[in-house]
């Protein structure tokens, strides 16, 4: 791999364990997510750093952010935008909502409606909505940072299965060690950092790197491997429905972009491994054995999968 590639990945990655201490591995597959071009969840109780981490990646990326507090009375058009009579041009013009930005930050997201989370289906899917018969399309890149409370705490919905799937990754931040507490403390606010983070990217420089993450090399074995994969999530025995081709398609990649991140251009096992419980967790429902949850026992199936 070429040397200024190495370095500007790194030089990524460390800005945004300056402000997120302690969280290494998710900070690298927050990053791997984004170069992926996939849309990013984060799961996790208020106050460890959700929001915080959607705001660094946004100003380590150099990308155009808006962020929507989903509520219970959040509408869909306050996210898309509306048309509005102008009485200067007797004319309908156009205002488009927080939809039409680089980086959305949709925070707590399943505090709201069904209804309203519905209507990032199409957009996270397609880079594109479709607002009073017209579709628009959305800025290029596009992507959505959702931040999202546990299912058990007050006015909280569960997210459909078909918006889940949309999201390549799942992350989960937890508590910090005492060591990486005591650098909070110790230290500058969080938001005054963030808002001193430079740029290290530029959005073309952004989709440049996305390219070369889809011409990381997959051998033969590998892709058998991913496939072994997908089919034990398959047979009943691990989880209640298998993963769609679509799932299998975004581990890949998922692990190709881990891959570039560690200074390869091409994919192992161990990236697959690395990235495999936040890529598909979330997508799937755990049979019930030993009151594992999904993480668990995707790294219980993992184990039982030979390696190629």
């Amino acid at each position: 791999m070429d040397i200024q590639l190495k370095l500007k990945l790194k030089s990524l990655v460390d800005q945004l364990n300056q402000v997120i201490v302690g969280k290494d591995n998710q900070i690298q597959d927050a990053v791997a997510c984004l170069l992926a071009g996939g849309h990013l969840l984060i799961e996790d109780v208020p106050g460890v750093g959700k929001t915080t981490l959607a705001h660094a990646l946004a100003r380590t990326f150099g990308l155009q952010f808006s962020r929507v507090q989903f509520t219970s009375d959040l509408m869909p058009s306050d996210l898309s935008g509306v048309s509005v009579y102008e009485r200067s041009t007797e004319k309908f013009t156009f205002h488009p909502g927080p939809l039409f930005a680089q980086i959305l930050l949709a925070d707590e997201i399943n505090r709201a409606s069904p209804k309203t989370q519905s209507a990032l289906l199409e957009a996270m899917e397609e880079k594109q909505v479709t607002i009073e018969g017209e579709t628009r399309a959305l800025p290029l890149p596009f992507f959505v940072i959702a931040t999202q409370n546990p299912h058990d705490q007050l006015g909280t919905y569960l997210l459909p299965e078909s918006q889940l799937d949309r999201f390549l990754m799942r992350l989960s931040l937890g508590y910090p060690d005492r060591t990486a507490e005591r650098a909070l403390l110790q230290g500058a606010d969080r938001r005054e950092l963030v808002d001193a983070l430079p740029s290290l990217l530029t959005p073309d420089a952004l989709q440049t790197l996305q390219r070369q993450v889809q011409d990381v090399f997959a051998s033969e074995s590998l892709l058998d491997y991913v496939q072994d994969l997908v089919a034990a999530t398959r047979n009943g025995q691990w989880f209640v429905q298998g993963l769609s081709p679509r799932a299998g398609m975004a581990l890949l990649r998922a692990a190709k972009a881990h891959a570039l991140l560690s200074g390869r251009t091409y994919v192992a096992p161990d990236d697959v491994q690395a990235i495999l419980p936040q890529t598909i967790a979330h997508r799937l429902i755990p049979v019930n054995q030993a009151g594992r949850g999904a993480v668990e026992q995707v790294r219980a199936m993992l184990g039982a999968v030979p390696l190629p």
